[in-house]
């Protein structure tokens, strides 16, 4: 025969009174309730450098005449509680060869109105990658991306002109450049294309409101990315 030990079972109170004698003993405060550290906050600047392409996070600005412009448009800004919002401006058309920097001046002008505390709604799109968002397929609203992106406070359209065009592209391109054009939303549009090439790729009517709604930034020097620092 076997005999089974047992202990007297204990009241609940006793065990928590013991319980909080050892807390109290290392300095724990048996009441306190515990609570989740404040959660450090997110900055609009980090929020986008989450959507730019990761070669250009810390792409900064440091073109005078762009420079110029990122302060013009937070200055004319609607103010609001947390401040200012895009509201009409100029839009900038940024030229020049391949790979002198027009799209990392072209991100750093974004990351510069955020820096300088504008509330910044913005779309980013290459002109290639338009046309194949917008291309029509089943079951795709391609209607309300192009006015997702026309509507857009602001807008980096970038390599204008790269791609191959047709008639269904420049009359895309068209609808989207003359709704930015009518409404004065600021743009920022980067091209290989010297302007004089501008009208023949883009047709005149897409030419010439660019002509009118952009001042014009022209970069020069050699294709970085085939001259690199060793």
């Amino acid at each position: 025969m076997t005999s089974t030990l047992t202990r007297e079972p204990q009241p609940v109170g006793l065990l928590a009174d013991r319980l909080n004698g050892i807390l109290a003993g290392r300095g724990i405060d048996p009441g306190a309730v515990a609570t989740e550290p404040p959660a450090e906050p997110v900055t609009a600047l980090e929020l986008a450098d989450a959507r730019i392409p990761a070669r250009y996070r810390r792409a900064l600005a440091d073109h005078p005449q762009i420079i110029t412009w990122a302060d013009h448009i937070a200055h004319a800004g609607r103010p609001g509680p947390s401040g200012p919002g895009i509201a009409e401006g100029p839009s900038l058309l940024i030229a020049g060869p391949t790979g002198t920097g027009k799209t990392h001046q072209a991100y750093g002008a974004v990351r510069a109105l955020l820096t300088r505390g504008v509330r910044l709604r913005w779309e980013a799109v290459t002109t290639a990658d338009l046309y194949a968002r917008l291309r029509p397929r089943a079951d795709h609203d391609a209607e309300r991306d192009l006015q997702t992106l026309a509507r857009s406070p602001l807008l980096l359209l970038d390599d204008l002109g790269a791609a191959k065009t047709s008639e269904w592209t420049e009359e895309l391109t068209y609808r989207l450049i003359n709704h930015r054009y009518e409404h004065m939303l600021p743009t920022l549009i980067t091209t290989n294309l010297p302007t004089a090439e501008l009208r023949t790729t883009l047709g005149d009517r897409v030419a010439s409101r660019l002509a009118e709604m952009t001042d014009r930034v022209i970069l020069k020097g050699p294709d970085r990315r085939r001259h690199r620092s060793p």
